[in-house]
């Protein structure tokens, strides 16, 4: 069953119920003023009778309304013993009036507990009593009902006016079934719940939703439904935008984000629904953070694959004219001389720089045949250092590497790795305009990988940039393309490893790749 449903049940339940109560107001006060009209008869009229059937008998006013309400009367004498009970008293406990002149009141209690011993006592300190209680019946059937006692009603006789209250007592008890089962829904759900009234004065928000939200307990403190989401970093006009459609169209759907510390992004999916029951409330919201990242890793997917498509084109028409070019270059230059030679060689380093991204594109494009083998790490390092060293030198800039002793050697394909330490140390170099240190450490981490961390004193990388290293064509150099890192990534994620990357603006970056030692733990 819906919420919905059960708010709308609970709610018709109460409406039922508070006019059930009306009616048995209005009801108690004419009961009230009919007992006191047949004690002022008895005294009125003086008779002394034998018997309060006889006297009933006797008076046609008290007779019609002795015999015609709805609500059952019962004259009782000395220690409670029944005199006289008119029909809707016979029907209330299902016997006739000759069998009901054989009981007591007191025969019909359910249950003579602390509760009815009270009740006595005020019926003889104030000789009245309006009350309610459970009466067993003679078929069995445990009955509510509902009484006013009334002592000295008539020359020696005492009087109770009785009304079967059982319907409102179910309807009450199913009121409060509906509510506990919408208590269990609402603090067993799991996607997040707050109930809050129009005037965002007062709010209750269920375990999942405190839980999804990242709320400490002094963050509930505060009552107010509106400061609670302004603590959370959502603006005051942003919120008076949601409540403004909400009041327009009753109910309302969307998406919205939180921002938490350390630049974590929290996004939600939430579903309000407008005064479910009284005059309350509803939002129902779910965490789909996973979804969005998702989904943006699908975008970025797609991106891959047009780009795979699109370099296996381009690859082909460009490499086909770029090998006459070369052909044609190189004969120039043997008949030339030495004339041109500068220019010859700036033609020929942007012909190599062509083929080199050429190159690029064809690892996205195709499948790479990999072979992997038990290499040493440290080996694969040293020569990436040693062919760097000589444009290290050029930018003023010093490679330092730091290896732990007794390395595993680690299942991997040597040239492929070699690629990646030769891009991300090649960038770290080009970055220090005014020299530096690159420091360059292999050890082994927990989980049965090798860390291989690579440090620049570079100006640093944004936060924000940070998370879109590694996309097609984003890059922050001026000439760069942005493939190198992208194939990069790649290479290590067919390793089975990760790239983690660490900056901060003024004090360089890090970057952090890990690698598995087996291939059963890359698989």
């Amino acid at each position: 069953m819906s919420s919905a449903n059960t708010a709308d049940e609970i709610k018709a339940l109460k409406e039922k119920i508070a006019a059930l109560e009306q009616e048995n107001s209005s009801l108690k006060e004419w009961i009230n003023s009919s007992a006191q009209t047949a004690a002022d008869v008895f005294v009125t009229e003086g008779q002394e009778t034998e018997s309060a059937e006889r006297f009933i008998t006797d008076d046609s006013l008290l007779k019609n309304f002795f015999m015609e309400t709805l609500d059952g009367i019962v004259f009782w004498g000395k220690c409670g013993k029944i005199i006289a009970v008119n029909e809707a008293t016979c029907k209330i406990f299902g016997l006739s009036h000759e069998d009901l002149v054989k009981h007591k009141i007191s025969d019909f209690i359910y249950r003579k507990d602390e509760k009815y011993r009270k009740m006595k006592q005020i019926i003889n300190e104030k000789g009245a009593l309006r009350e309610e209680a459970f009466f067993l019946l003679p078929n069995g059937e445990k009955r509510l009902l509902e009484f006013t006692v009334k002592l000295n009603a008539g020359d020696g006789y005492h009087m109770t006016i009785v009304r079967d209250a059982s319907e409102r007592y179910h309807m009450e008890q199913q009121v409060r079934k509906s509510e506990e089962r919408f208590r269990k829904i609402f603090e067993g759900s799991i996607e997040g719940m707050i109930l809050w009234d129009e005037n965002c004065k007062h709010y209750e928000i269920n375990p999942s939703g405190i839980a999804k939200l990242e709320l400490k307990q002094e963050d509930l403190t505060e009552e107010n439904f509106r400061k609670l989401f302004m603590n959370l970093g959502l603006s005051n006009a942003l919120i008076d935008e949601k409540l403004q459609a909400l009041l327009r169209k009753g109910r309302l759907d969307g998406r919205i984000t939180i921002p938490y510390e350390e630049g974590r992004m929290k996004h939600f999916e939430y579903s309000i629904k407008r005064h479910l029951v009284d005059n309350l409330n509803l939002i129902v919201f779910r965490n789909i953070t996973e979804k969005i990242e998702m989904e943006a890793q699908l975008n970025k997917s797609d991106t891959l694959n047009m780009l795979g498509e699109l370099a296996a084109g381009i690859a082909h028409e460009i490499r086909n004219p770029m090998t006459a070019l070369k052909g044609f270059i190189q004969l120039l230059e043997n008949s030339t001389g030495d004339a041109y030679s500068l220019y010859f060689q700036v033609i020929k380093t942007e012909l190599q720089r062509i083929d080199s991204i050429i190159n690029e594109f064809l690892v996205l494009a195709k499948p790479q045949s990999i072979k992997f083998e038990y290499t040493d790490i440290s080996k694969i390092m040293n020569e990436t250092v040693s062919l760097l060293t000589a444009q290290a030198v050029l930018h003023d800039v010093q490679i330092k590497t730091i290896y732990d002793d007794d390395l595993p050697d680690i299942m991997c394909e040597p040239n492929q790795l070699k690629k990646v330490f030769i891009n991300i140390i090649k960038n770290a170099i080009e970055v220090m305009s005014k020299g530096g240190f690159v420091n360059v450490t292999v050890s082994q981490a927990p989980g049965n990988r090798i860390h291989i961390s690579i440090k620049d004193e570079g100006e640093g990388i944004p936060a924000e940039q940070i998370k879109k290293l590694g996309e097609p064509f984003y890059t922050t150099k001026e000439r760069g393309t942005g493939l190198g890192l992208m194939v990069s990534f790649k290479i290590i994620e067919e390793h089975g490893g990760t790239i983690e990357i660490e900056s901060e603006v003024g004090h360089g970056t890090i970057f952090h790749i890990y690698l598995p030692i087996t291939k059963e733990t890359s698989d």
